[in-house]
């Protein structure tokens, strides 16, 4: 079974940054898809930024575009969001996620594992 566990979420101001960690389990990170999804009160779960097996592509909702970085170290087994230029649209529970079989990175059915969330929280 694979594990994640996010960290890095807390309250922020308007403008600044927060960098998100996703620590994973397993000895085949490097097989593993790695998504960001988000889900705000009353929201359902949307999809914030992908990134393939080796890295080379990644992928951005247009909220987000500009703003976050998603990476991955897979030396370290951690995927991470590195958050700029945060608005207040952006609070939200932020979730991680895997994926090892093919498929479209960027749809949230083709994840088979979730973290259990982090709280991110942009004041105005």
């Amino acid at each position: 079974q694979v594990q994640l566990v996010e960290s890095g979420g807390g309250l922020v101001q308007a403008g600044g940054s927060l960098r998100l960690s996703c620590a994973t389990s397993g000895r085949t990170f490097s097989s593993y898809a790695m998504g960001w999804f988000r889900q705000a009160p009353g929201k359902e779960r949307e999809f914030v930024a992908a990134i393939s097996r080796s890295g080379s592509i990644t992928s951005y909702a247009d909220s987000v575009k500009g703003r976050f970085t998603i990476s991955r170290d897979n030396a370290k087994n951690t995927v991470y969001l590195q958050m700029n230029s945060l608005k207040p649209e952006d609070t939200a529970v932020y979730y991680c996620a895997a994926g090892v079989r093919s498929g479209t990175i960027t749809y949230i059915g083709y994840y088979n594992y979730w973290g259990q969330g982090t709280q991110v929280t942009v004041s105005s």
